[in-house]
């Protein structure tokens, strides 16, 4: 049912040998939810998933499952078979019985839009059709809580963005409750209903995605979100993302074009001024390098400019 608690981490703590790499991470995963844990590299991300899973020991605090849990690794190990007989193996490890391996996997693989590959060999597929199958297996066992990490790790840039994307459909409909380890803003934004952000082993924030994008409860939040501008504007620091900058000829801030990086849809202009830097995208050609210009801002955070709070 909707609203089941499934998984609860009360303080946990994780070493990887002397060092301490979780600390005193407290969250919780309903029924329903798909909890995306975003961070850099060496943030702690898949200790945390392992310590769930019961692949390493929790040296503190609590974890208390419901349910039946899966494990979806990095690698995409599959045996040399075809795909089809694939997903049926997991189902066989599960203990599903016989009688309803082959319609489960093809269930399986339809939802993750890989039943044209039923009858390939595993060693034939691309590196994004292993992709699928990896994570066709784990939807196929229906558990309770299903792990993933980093299931779109290596892929280029195109196979990684249409991968997510059914992902996240699937994920929606076929299982209790997933909590997936990702490094990128974009596959986070794309699976999850609820993202928890950690950096140095710790939680720094949590919410729904466009409610942290657009309210980050810290400077080092925001940044790590994509907020690539920087202004000081008396005793505040602002920060922006590329939509908030808008040049404009009445704006009241007021810089010069230090920077021009051409994109497919238009380019990517960095603006330098006496307060700051900021970012934005318009259509290829509006301004050259070494421009002057003016600028407002339509929407942006606002934390203490570090003066003001005396930090360094």
């Amino acid at each position: 049912m909707s609203g089941e608690r499934l998984l609860t981490l009360d303080a946990l703590q994780v070493r990887r040998g002397r060092a301490s790499v979780v600390h005193g991470v407290d969250l919780t995963l309903d029924r329903g939810e798909v909890v995306a844990v975003l961070g850099p590299n060496g943030a702690g991300k898949s200790s945390l998933l392992e310590a769930v899973g019961g692949v390493v020991r929790a040296h503190g605090g609590r974890v208390e499952r419901t349910g039946r849990v899966a494990s979806v690794l990095q690698a995409p190990g599959l045996a040399s078979r075809s795909v089809r007989a694939n997903v049926e193996l997991a189902l066989a490890w599960w203990g599903v019985p016989r009688s309803q391996r082959r319609a489960r996997a093809m269930e399986a693989l339809e939802q993750m839009r890989a039943a044209h590959l039923a009858r390939r060999h595993a060693t034939t597929l691309s590196g994004g059709e292993r992709r699928r199958v990896h994570v066709a297996r784990g939807i196929a066992l229906r558990p309770d809580l299903l792990l993933l990490d980093e299931p779109f790790a290596g892929l280029d840039a195109e196979t990684r963005a249409a991968l997510c994307e059914d992902t996240g459909s699937a994920l929606r409909t076929a299982a209790g409750g997933v909590l997936v380890v990702v490094h990128d803003r974009a596959e986070a934004w794309a699976l999850a209903t609820r993202l928890v952000v950690m950096i140095e082993g710790r939680v720094v924030a949590a919410g729904g995605p466009d409610a942290l994008l657009a309210a980050p409860p810290s400077a080092e939040v925001a940044r790590f979100l994509g907020y690539d501008g920087e202004l000081v504007l008396g005793d505040e620091l602002v920060l922006t993302r590329p939509p908030h900058v808008v040049l404009d000829a009445a704006g009241e801030l007021t810089g010069t074009v230090t920077r021009l990086v051409p994109q497919q849809d238009g380019v990517r202009i960095e603006v330098t001024g006496a307060h700051g830097s900021v970012r934005t995208v318009r259509p290829t050609g509006s301004v050259g390098l070494g421009d002057p210009v003016r600028f407002r801002l339509d929407g942006a955070v606002r934390f203490p400019a570090p003066a003001a709070t005396g930090a360094p």
